[in-house]
């Protein structure tokens, strides 16, 4: 369990006291592990610590510390290739409600597709952006199918089973918002109509969405150079 789970699973258990006294704590011992680092540790293990603070931070609203942070270990889980944590920080970094929230969101996305993490994080992620999205725009419904897809290819056995069972129901919980979508026979109808049974035409729409989302000058990272490397 990420750090990230262990905190939501503490926050949803408990009374709001009882949560914010063990995220206290819990912030307390991290920041200790930090300052006892000793001075070769790379950056790549502080960073997991910042990203652990973070998450703590976001979850006792301390959101502009939480993004000086996550920011910080952002750009270090990128360099070295750490994407599942590079989303992480993005999930935290949505979470602040900064200036810049939206952006890392969508970026945090792209990431999560783009590569093989954990699909229960991809899928939380791609959550977001339908949150984010008005009921009667498109971009939920990709947002959705795309959840659906993921879960799909990347889960096995009861996983599988479980995880498509609920982007399913997501993915009709949009359709319902969106046009009034009831029954199975007007949902084939509506996701032919929409374009979203072939992800080689759902996932560049999904691109689309994203570069709404996410300013051109406030890409952190060049998608084309992430591309090369996954092709070559």
């Amino acid at each position: 369990m990420t750090s990230s789970s262990k905190i939501n699973e503490i926050l949803q258990s408990t009374e709001p006291e009882e949560s914010a006294e063990y995220l206290q704590s819990y912030l307390e011992n991290k920041q200790k592990e930090l300052e006892d680092l000793p001075d070769d540790t790379s950056e790549l293990d502080k960073s997991y610590l910042k990203l652990d603070i973070a998450e703590a931070l976001v979850g006792l609203n301390r959101s502009a510390e939480c993004w000086e942070l996550a920011r910080e270990a952002f750009d270090v889980f990128l360099e070295n290739e750490q994407w599942e944590a590079a989303v992480q920080c993005c999930d935290a970094l949505y979470q602040s409600g900064q200036p810049a929230s939206l952006a890392a969101l969508g970026q945090g996305v792209w990431l999560a597709v783009t590569y093989p993490i954990d699909p229960q994080l991809s899928i939380n992620m791609l959550g977001y952006v339908i949150d984010e999205t008005p009921a009667t725009a498109d971009g939920a419904a990709v947002a959705a199918v795309t959840a659906h897809y993921i879960a799909d290819m990347r889960t096995e056995g009861e996983a599988h089973k479980s995880m498509t069972f609920m982007t399913n129901q997501l993915l009709a919980n949009v359709a319902r918002e969106h046009s009034g979508i009831t029954n199975q026979e007007e949902m084939n109808a509506w996701m032919e109509k929409l374009q979203l049974l072939d992800p080689s035409i759902f996932l560049p729409r999904l691109s689309m969405v994203l570069g709404a989302i996410v300013p051109q000058d406030q890409w952190w990272f060049d998608r084309d150079v992430l591309r090369e490397k996954i092709s070559d």
